[in-house]
């Protein structure tokens, strides 16, 4: 929101959701004139394919090494982009050289758990977000509006 609000141009690649993820965030971001690709297929726990997965995530790797390549966009989030870097679905090493080689004007927010050492040592900056207590825990489910 900060980033459109200053008029840049922002692109969200998602490596793990799938198009039948419908979230609230997505919505008000494209009407924002965000674009926004669902990448995945899901939770990989429910992936009756994890080759398919796999490819996908390597699509969605494609489309966002241009989009920061190209330097079109003040800013590229790349949604849980850690997993497929520690599934091994696509290379890490590369990722961190994509970032690092980045036009100046280019900002990259990567997201999701346990970032291999190579996101780490590329960033500028790492947040590390710890449950304290979550309602799941308590039996009580994702909620529209609350969780997505």
């Amino acid at each position: 929101m900060r980033a459109v609000a200053r008029e840049w141009r922002v692109s969200v690649i998602q490596f793990i959701k799938s198009d039948r993820w419908k979230v609230g965030e997505e919505k008000v971001a494209v009407q924002l004139g965000v674009e926004w690709l669902k990448g995945g297929d899901g939770f990989t726990w429910e992936s009756p394919d994890l080759e398919t997965s796999a490819g996908r995530a390597r699509a969605a790797w494609a489309l966002a090494r241009g989009a920061i390549a190209s330097g079109d966009y003040e800013l590229v989030v790349l949604d849980e982009v850690t997993y497929p870097i520690n599934y091994g679905w696509i290379d890490g090493a590369e990722v961190a050289a994509a970032i690092r080689e980045r036009p100046a004007r280019v900002n990259i927010l990567a997201t999701g758990r346990d970032a291999p050492a190579e996101l780490v040592e590329v960033a500028d900056t790492v947040t590390e977000m710890v449950k304290v207590r979550h309602a799941y825990d308590r039996g009580i489910g994702a909620r529209r509006g609350i969780d997505f």
